[in-house]
């Protein structure tokens, strides 16, 4: 057992770079010009982002452009470039150092695309809203592009996108298997996860002269390799069905030449590697920093979705930056491997990031210029990270881990200073206390030897663990203090409640209903069902009938109307349309017409993912014999689900009446309290209209996930346009057949028309 948690040095103890002379940059540059004001002849680092330039710690660019200066380090940004030519990618000259590529906040496809695989006309993370600034898997394409422009020069890549690709994964857009994106991007390393740690680590190693190609056991990095490094034990997990007795695997790598180790560099205390079949692992005391893991590789787990599964479930288990092991997965030739998670960091370097010199607006370059998602967060506040809740749905566990990592009550409360004196127009409103969820501040495990030794894919699944902390006064306290603050008149809460967490603490409750709800609150149930829920590894609907009574309770001593805003989800791995016609069912009953609804979307490496494209259960062992898992992958049918939850839009009642019969439910067509949809005749009465909320009624939201069902995208653009250049030759010909040749009409002066956006 792991007797205590692993450490790491401290952020900010690494030595200053020489251009910390050069002191603090209003704006980080992203021209030569702004160089040339800095006084700048170079960079050291170039960031590429597929963001609009925000100089704010809820942009990803921001922050670790301002913590390598911190460092004292010159860094420049190169926001949104022109992915066509390599052109635009030399706009700050070479790099010193390195490039750094990110998509940016959101991954590039689900940025991209909505629901349909319609290719979206807005893009919140750009001035106006604008879509089509950044190329699909943008990643990839500005690494290569980077690689174009300056070959010699190393690249990172790292982010969202980057992240959840580190290894092989399902691809929805495509329905494949595709490589990691690693191999795909040419780039020399990947960080993952929140990547403060290995960013500061690898930029100190190459300021000292030292390859990226030697970095290979960093913290939160993939890197690719020729062969696993010598002196190692492989678990050798790339089966699911090992037979009867295993005996110990002949290891190839056995034999390795003298002085030289798998990687060929020099290396004189080269041990042979060890090779122990998965079955074998129980009982042997390894070493976990002399332990890999080997998964099937690229090869096996692209053809067969059980090994996918299986794959999956190590990844996952493998989580813990306290106990996990580095993996291992062969690429053809080559190999990619993941280092263990970064160590997370400490409350005083989480206030240290937040502190740093953030502008707190967008660059000036974009004039007056809105754009969305700083709109959204210019006066939210992020207090913590990470989620130990585990959603298989949700991506946040794989990219930010499991251990809680807060801020401090002084550190929060500074930032809302900075935010009345940065932020223009600032009205008093902190739009968020929050992160990845609300109310998960703070708390962790009540023992640091038990949390270092833990494997659990969650914390509150199927019942809260007797050793999670679930106190919620350092946040109510926080709220308190944050109220108090001189010219703050309304502090909101807009991040995800996790309300069985929330019901452990009655007086967080009261708290929260009492100063911090606006009339609505947005909770996740995600679904009614209790074998559903067990695959989203949500809790049971007792539990939000509980949160239901203690908000209403402190709501009605409040003296406020409030409402809860539920959210669910269609055709989730394991729902059927049973399911959803019983969610329906429970939706009519508690008078909820949801206005916004969602359906599953199987973003890269998460385990319902893993669900959907394998049909097997990654929560639990995996075998070609283990449990299947219902999917739901027809168009016609996901889009049959979608509509159970707006049961009540007339657009939804023939395809639901259809489905009815055919589940022979034909009693629950008709008109009264007991019917989900009415007969035919009311569509004439109707209007085929959909129906909307009344005045005060409850209604549900949706998350900011996008649905794709399949279509072909090229074909719907290539019509588009068609039609586009129809309609200007026929405007063409009706001005000349209108206007007299001898007049000449004033030209219109140009208006500027913002695009709507979904932010």
């Amino acid at each position: 057992m792991i007797k205590k948690h692993k450490t790491a040095p401290d952020l900010f103890s690494y030595p200053q770079y020489w251009a910390e002379c050069y002191g603090v940059s209003p704006f980080l540059p992203t021209s030569r010009e702004e160089m040339d004001q800095l006084g700048w002849d170079s960079c050291d680092v170039i960031i590429v982002t597929g963001d609009a330039y925000v100089d704010h710690p809820s942009f990803g660019m921001a922050v670790m452009g301002r913590l390598l200066e911190r460092h004292g380090y010159r860094v420049g940004i190169i926001d949104q470039p022109d992915w066509r030519s390599a052109e635009d990618f030399k706009r700050l000259g070479e790099p010193n150092l390195f490039f750094g590529i990110t998509a940016g906040n959101m991954d590039s496809m689900i940025n991209r695309y909505t629901a349909d695989l319609k290719v979206r006309n807005d893009d919140a993370y750009t001035p106006y809203g604008a879509g089509g600034k950044r190329p699909d898997r943008a990643v990839i394409v500005y690494s290569q592009r980077c690689k174009e422009a300056f070959h010699k020069v190393p690249v990172m890549i790292g982010g969202i996108e980057a992240s959840l690709r580190r290894i092989a994964q399902y691809d929805y857009w495509s329905d494949e298997v595709r490589r990691s994106v690693l191999i795909d991007s040419t780039a020399d390393i990947l960080l993952y996860g929140n990547a403060e740690r290995a960013m500061v680590e690898v930029t100190h190693a190459i300021a000292n002269g030292r390859k990226m190609s030697e970095l290979t056991d960093i913290r939160g990095t993939t890197i690719i390799r020729n062969a696993p490094p010598g002196g190692y034990t492989e678990i050798d997990s790339t089966r699911v069905d090992w037979p009867g007795k295993v005996e110990k695997i002949y290891s190839p790598y056995e034999y390795i030449p003298e002085g030289k180790c798998q990687d060929g560099e020099e290396d004189s205390d080269v041990m042979p590697i060890r090779v122990i079949p998965a079955p074998l692992r129980r009982g042997n005391k390894l070493d976990p920093a002399k332990t890999y893991v080997r998964l099937p590789s690229f090869e096996k787990v692209s053809k067969d979705p059980v090994l996918y599964a299986h794959t999956s479930r190590i990844l996952h288990l493998e989580s813990n930056p306290h106990n996990a092991r580095a993996l291992i997965q062969k690429h053809g030739k080559k190999e990619i491997w993941v280092n263990p998670p970064p160590i997370p960091l400490e409350t005083p370097e989480m206030d240290g990031v937040f502190d740093l010199p953030y502008a707190r607006v967008p660059h000036p370059k974009y004039g007056k210029a809105r754009i969305p998602a700083y709109d959204m967060i210019k006066t939210s506040i992020n207090i913590m990270r990470g989620c130990f809740g585990g959603c298989t749905f949700c991506s946040i566990t794989e990219h930010e881990g499991r251990v809680i990592q807060s801020r401090s009550h002084e550190s929060i409360l500074s930032e809302i200073e900075d935010i009345k004196a940065k932020v223009p127009g600032f009205t008093g409103h902190i739009s968020d206390l929050g992160g990845p969820t609300s109310n998960m501040y703070t708390l962790n495990c009540k023992d640091d030897e038990i949390q270092a030794s833990c494997r659990k894919l969650s914390c509150v699944f199927p019942v809260i663990c007797e050793n999670l902390n679930t106190d919620h006064s350092p946040t109510t306290e926080l709220y308190r203090k944050t109220r108090a603050v001189e010219g703050v008149h309304t502090v909101s809460i807009a991040s995800g409640l996790r309300y069985d967490l929330a019901v452990e603490d009655p007086e967080y409750v009261r708290e929260l209903v009492t100063h911090h709800v606006g009339g609505l609150l947005k909770i996740a149930p995600e679904h009614s069902e209790k074998d559903t829920l067990s695959k989203m590894m949500k809790p049971g609907m007792g539990t939000y009938d509980t949160f239901k009574r203690m908000f209403e309770k402190y709501s009605k001593e409040a003296g406020k109307k409030q409402y809860l805003i539920p959210y669910f989800i269609a055709a989730h791995p394991g729902s059927n349309d049973e399911d959803m016609m019983n969610l329906a069912l429970w939706l009519k009953k508690n008078d909820f017409k949801p206005d916004q609804v969602q359906t599953f979307y199987p973003s890269p490496m998460s385990l319902a993912t893993a669900m959907y494209h394998s049909n097997k259960n990654p929560l639990k062992p995996v075998s070609y014999k283990s449990e299947m898992v219902h999917n739901t992958k027809d168009a016609a049918q996901r889009v049959t689900q979608k509509g159970f939850l707006r049961y009540h839009d007339s657009n939804n009642w023939p395809a639901l009446r259809k489905t009815l019969r055919e589940m022979g439910r034909e009693d629950l067509i008709g008109s009264g309290k007991d019917k989900l949809v009415p007969a035919e005749e009311a569509d004439n009465r109707q209007g085929r209209r959909p129906v909307k909320a009344k005045p005060g009624q409850q209604t549900g939201a949706s998350h900011s996930s996008n649905r794709p069902t399949r279509e072909n995208i090229e074909a719907r653009e290539r019509a588009k346009r068609k039609q586009e250049a129809e309609e200007r030759r026929r405007a063409a010909n009706t001005s000349s057949s209108s206007t007299p040749s001898t007049v000449k009409r004033k030209p219109k002066p140009k208006s500027k028309v913002k695009r709507r956006t979904t932010g």
